[in-house]
């Protein structure tokens, strides 16, 4: 794997620009540092950082999943649907997980045993399944949390020991994502895919398979976040699926530090790259900066994020014939 040597590493770097962030809109803006506001800044990212998570494990693995907010979308759209039509709860959210689980599963084939690259597989599987969930199963394009799914709402609106609880399911998943990565044989296979796939498969690692579960987990991880972001606000916009929310995701990972090229990076990275979009986009709304001029902020950071990670993480041959984004 990828080390860059110094203690001045992007992670490192992104860090303190968050913390300086954090203490000019203390200054600036009346209201930024209060317990309130922290806790809902963590929360109104709390979604863009599990998503996140999930992006790197597809990305150390030197792939990418423009499918993820689909998933979000769709497969939670269609969970509240099929209870609101009279199926028990478990059993819509078990049609949900299948949903999910499809997408992800036939991302992951027409990647690793199509060959398909991932920019275009994940983008044409994320059109697909919003077409045909659309198409199929649900006539509205907001689908409203019906009595049945009503215990869902803890997930958005519940507080455990005063910390919402989108906070501490990020949290969660930010850890057993750790964990994954660092203390198991299947983390470590990602790491060595990304790093180089060839010299992966030459040593006996099961590379088609591993990248089949780099997408089903983000399938499940995405559909997670969609529970979660479902039980928030009591319903679910299907139009999200086509929102540029999955660019969001993207910037978090990048801007973090883990390189699109694969092999190198960490939760931690997403993280600090989650507090910082978090930390930008609360005190600019505090400061009633408009949202277009915000889009335009988030799409200068995400630009400037990939030409540094195309500095430090140049592609290589082998990613040139796989055609990796």
């Amino acid at each position: 794997m990828k080390r860059h040597a110094g203690w001045f590493t992007q992670e490192k770097i992104v860090f303190l620009i968050a913390v300086a962030l954090f203490f000019i809109f203390s200054i600036v803006t009346n209201g930024f540092l209060t317990s309130d506001n922290v806790l809902t800044l963590l929360r109104g990212v709390s979604t863009l950082g599990i998503l996140g998570v999930a992006m790197a494990i597809v990305v150390i693995g030197r792939g990418i999943d423009l499918a993820i907010v689909t998933v979000l979308a769709m497969a939670s759209a269609w969970m509240l649907q099929s209870v609101a039509d009279g199926a028990s709860l478990y059993t819509g959210l078990m049609i949900g997980l299948a949903c999910a689980l499809t997408v992800g599963l036939l991302s992951g084939v027409m990647v690793a045993y199509v060959e398909i690259p991932a920019l275009f597989a994940t983008m044409a599987m994320g059109t697909l399944a919003y077409g045909a969930v659309k198409l199929g199963v649900i006539n509205l394009e907001v689908v409203y949390m019906p009595p049945a799914a009503e215990p869902l709402r803890w997930l958005g609106s519940g507080r455990v020991l005063g910390v919402p609880v989108p906070v501490i399911a990020f949290a969660v998943v930010a850890i057993l994502g750790h964990l994954f990565l660092r203390k198991t044989r299947r983390g470590w296979f990602i790491f060595s895919i990304g790093d180089n796939p060839a010299a992966a498969r030459i040593t006996g690692i099961p590379v088609r398979p591993t990248v089949v579960m780099q997408y089903l987990i983000s399938a499940c991880i995405g559909y997670g976040a969609g529970l979660i972001t479902a039980a928030s606000v009591a319903q679910m916009n299907t139009r999200m699926a086509l929102s540029n929310m999955v660019y969001d995701v993207i910037l978090v990972v990048v801007i973090g530090g883990i390189g699109l090229s694969g092999g190198r990076g960490s939760i931690r990275n997403v993280v600090v790259g989650t507090l910082l979009i978090g930390i930008l986009i609360n005190g600019m709304t505090i400061l009633d900066v408009q949202y277009t001029t915000q889009n335009i902020v988030k799409s200068g950071l995400l630009l400037a994020a990939i030409v540094i990670d195309s500095l430090l993480n140049p592609r290589d041959e082998q990613t040139a014939q796989q055609g990796d984004i």
